[in-house]
């Protein structure tokens, strides 16, 4: 029995010693190669034999082969089973956990007992937001935490800054993306809605809206209320 283990142990050993070969290989020829090529944030196999994930820019899916002799974007997909492994892979590495999210930069609408929480990303002058808002018009239920993100125009950061320093904060973004009702002009320290701006850098939120759920779920651009209900349906602990 001993000695299986050490043979067990030796063996993994030199597999393990053979895979940090194998990502050196593939790191030095790629770095040579493509001087332009974001640094490598790490390199994986994938379920095909022989072709390597090359991860950069935190979320950014590249596949190789085990030379780096090709680089490949696009997605992978498991014809079996029927999936897009790279979406899921996207999907897991830009997953925020909801205990880190900066909700004292956000404001919150409660909808009737407000047990069920999500929150979202939105530039005021996003049209998908608004259609958005129509649809989360017909949830009951929740706590929405609304992050103002401007990133549209320097109108948008204007109307940000407004709506974050109305009186009612709700009231005012429920009123312009509903209903049209300009926020009346305001002022205060807005500094939440410059870090929200920062904090969407880091987590690559590059439109609106952008939704995260209370399982870290995040979906991208407007949803209906059937699939808002879903997803809240989902996140339940």
């Amino acid at each position: 029995m001993k000695l299986l283990k050490t043979l067990l142990f030796t063996a993994l050993a030199a597999l393990s010693l053979a895979a940090a070969a194998q990502e050196a290989t593939i790191r030095k020829n790629l770095a040579e190669r493509l001087p332009n090529l974001p640094a490598i944030d790490e390199i994986s196999k994938t379920p095909m034999p022989g072709i390597f994930e090359v991860r950069v820019n935190q979320s950014d899916i590249f596949y190789t082969d085990a030379e780096g002799n090709y680089l490949i974007q696009g997605s992978m997909i498991d014809t079996k089973a029927r999936v897009d492994l790279t979406e899921q892979r996207v999907e897991k590495l830009t997953a925020i956990a909801f205990k880190d999210l900066p909700l004292k930069d956000a404001f919150t609408i409660v909808r009737g007992n407000g047990k069920r929480k999500m929150a979202v990303f939105e530039d005021p002058n996003c049209g998908y937001c608004k259609r958005f808002e129509r649809d989360l018009m017909k949830i009951d239920n929740v706590t929405v935490h609304v992050f103002l993100y401007p990133i549209l125009s320097a109108d948008s950061g204007e109307k940000s800054r407004n709506i974050w320093c109305a009186k009612d904060k709700g009231k005012a973004f429920i009123d312009w993306m509903v209903r049209d009702v300009t926020p009346p002009a305001a002022n205060c320290d807005a500094a939440a809605v410059a870090r929200n701006f920062e904090f969407g850098k880091r987590a690559r939120i590059t439109g609106t809206p952008t939704i995260i759920f209370a399982n870290g779920a995040r979906v991208p651009g407007a949803i209906g209320a059937e699939q808002i209900e879903k997803q809240l349906a989902e996140a339940k602990p």
